[in-house]
């Protein structure tokens, strides 16, 4: 006899059902629930791929890879492959810096002059300020055109920070919060200034090496590193190409180190487990402050909820890669993603969101959509207001669909009970309605998060809907160009597979625009406008117009 097959699908439940909420999940149970979440996203096996671990405490659940760690070469990507992981650098560097405070070398409220005294309103500036983004000083990467070609130079540490020590500041110190790389470009200088060393090797020397972590480096240009990823992007023409080339000395502090899953995991064990510093340092760098509270932002390191847990996190994204390390402290849990393309087609925080609920045996429930009468979805429409921004819902195509202002339209999945999610989200709306039935608000449930609602309150009734109309190819051609200011760029063109009229923004995906006249198109998916004059012959200039705003760009 012959033993019986179990289908895929009844062994999942099987194992999947092991993790229930009273029961954290096995490494069995997990590995089936991250599969079939794998599976979900449809990575094309031939292309770019994706690392993934999940742990809790010292015990590893799951640890695997998808796709290709090098397309041209046809190589698989394993687990253990290092990649680049942009911004999730920024821990590293704070927890190098706060190491020295904690060895009596410096101090959160020391001014910048103290380590650079040739630092413009250096006096006014703290390392706090550096940390956590509340310093003003313009961040190189926001500055027009450089992350193009002046991105490809060595530079020093003095040389990066010429880049942009004489722009005007954003706002005065302390003033505002504004993500910002220059900041912790400041801040590995600071660490250089008091050790007499590279940012990296006092990291190194100072961090990793006691605790013993090998597999996270300075991706120096000089040197090779074993298991590397190749890193990729798409082209004009929506095809995987080589990631844009950049020098490594210019993420700096800010994003310039790579690592494997294994590594990040063993970093989290480290400095959330008190082995790297005192608990009052770790105390301050995982408690946000001042202005940068409202936004959740401690030294490089945001803070969130998860199923009602605390979670520590910070994601990462530099040319060819893109990252997420997430941590729980409740139960411990450390979940990462690495992937190799900065190209849309994965759900980076939806996944490790899902992973991490999974993992502590709180898993977020499966929706299931349900049909829900036209007179309803219309009484949903209307215009919705929250501390000073707006939300439009409107009934297309006999579905639901949300517009944030300046943003792109997403078709909700209807739930039932005037319930709707957002679409490759977590995140949920309700609506409210008054004593006579009419919706009067909704309440919005970010990443699903029962206790961190907002309440947006209907305004008014939803716009009309632009109506498009087919432009010739004459009229086509007389908006065709280059258009720019210090302050944006924007490509319109004529695709050749298409021939539809496009547009592109440099670094960005194409968008096809729709016209509702001549010398007026639409982007749709972001709810922005551009308007050419003059009102005949080829356009000299476009105004684009997204969220209130209004810039003007000339034709090149």
């Amino acid at each position: 006899m012959y033993p019986s097959k179990i289908s895929a699908a009844v062994l999942l439940a099987l194992l999947v059902g092991t993790a229930d909420a009273a029961q954290p999940a096995t490494p069995a149970a997990m590995a089936a629930y991250a599969d079939q979440l794998l599976d979900a996203q449809q990575l094309n096996r031939d292309g770019p791929g994706v690392t993934v671990l999940v742990a809790r405490g010292d015990q590893l659940l799951y640890k695997g890879a998808r796709g290709l760690a090098s397309v041209e070469l046809g190589v698989p990507m394993q687990p253990d492959q290092l990649l680049r992981i942009g911004s999730v650098t920024k821990q590293f560097a704070a927890a190098t810096l706060l190491k020295q405070i904690d060895d009596g070398k410096a101090k959160l409220d020391d001014p910048l002059s103290r380590f650079l005294p040739d630092y413009p309103n250096a006096a006014k500036i703290t390392l706090l300020q550096l940390l956590n983004h509340t310093s003003g000083v313009k961040s190189y990467t926001g500055i027009p055109g450089y992350m193009g070609n002046p991105v490809r130079r060595d530079l020093t540490t003095a040389e990066l920070i010429k880049e942009f020590k004489d722009l005007p500041v954003d706002f005065a110190p302390g003033e505002k919060w504004a993500y910002n790389n220059s900041g912790y470009v400041l801040l590995g200088a600071v660490i250089e200034a008091i050790s007499g060393k590279t940012w990296h090797q006092q990291l190194d020397e100072s961090l990793l090496r006691p605790a013993h972590i090998t597999s996270v480096h300075f991706q120096a240009g000089d040197k090779l590193f074993k298991g590397m990823a190749q890193g990729y992007t798409l082209n004009d023409q929506r095809e995987v190409a080589p990631a844009g080339f950049l020098s490594m000395t210019q993420p700096h502090a800010a994003g310039a180190l790579i690592a494997n899953t294994e590594g990040l995991w063993r970093w989290n064990q480290a400095l959330h487990g008190g082995q790297l510093l005192s608990a009052a340092t770790y105390a301050r760098m995982i408690a946000p402050e001042g202005a940068a509270k409202p936004r959740n932002y401690g030294f490089g390191i945001m803070t969130g909820m998860l199923r009602g847990h605390p979670m520590l996190t910070h994601g990462g994204g530099i040319h060819g890669f893109v990252s997420t390390l997430n941590y729980l402290p409740d139960s411990r849990t450390t979940v990462v993603i690495l992937r190799n393309t900065d190209g849309p087609g994965f759900g980076m925080d939806l996944v490790a969101r899902k992973l991490a609920a999974f993992a502590i045996g709180e898993p977020f429930p499966e929706r299931q959509p349900v049909a829900v009468p036209a007179e309803q979805l219309k009484a949903a429409e209307g215009v919705y207001g929250f501390d000073g921004q707006t939300r439009t819902l409107r009934v297309k195509d006999g579905a639901l669909t949300h517009q944030r202002g300046g943003g792109g339209i997403a078709t909700l999945v209807p739930l039932g009970a005037d319930r709707y999610g957002f679409p490759d989200s977590l995140s949920e709306l309700q609506l409210e309605r008054g004593a006579d039935g009419k919706v009067v608000a909704l309440r919005l449930f970010n990443n699903g998060e029962a206790d961190a609602a907002e309440r947006w309150v209907r305004s008014g009734d939803a716009p009309s809907a632009a109506a498009f109309i087919t432009l010739t190819p004459e009229q086509m051609q007389a908006l065709v160009g280059d258009y720019s200011s210090p302050q944006f760029a924007f490509k319109v063109f004529v695709d050749g597979k298409t021939g539809l009229l496009t547009g592109q923004a440099p670094g960005q995906p194409a968008f096809v625009l729709k016209a509702s006249t001549p010398r007026r198109v639409h982007v749709t998916e972001v709810d922005a406008q551009l308007d050419f004059s003059p009102d005949d012959g080829p356009a000299a200039s476009a105004t684009l117009t997204q969220g209130g705003a209004k810039l003007v760009m000339p034709r090149k």
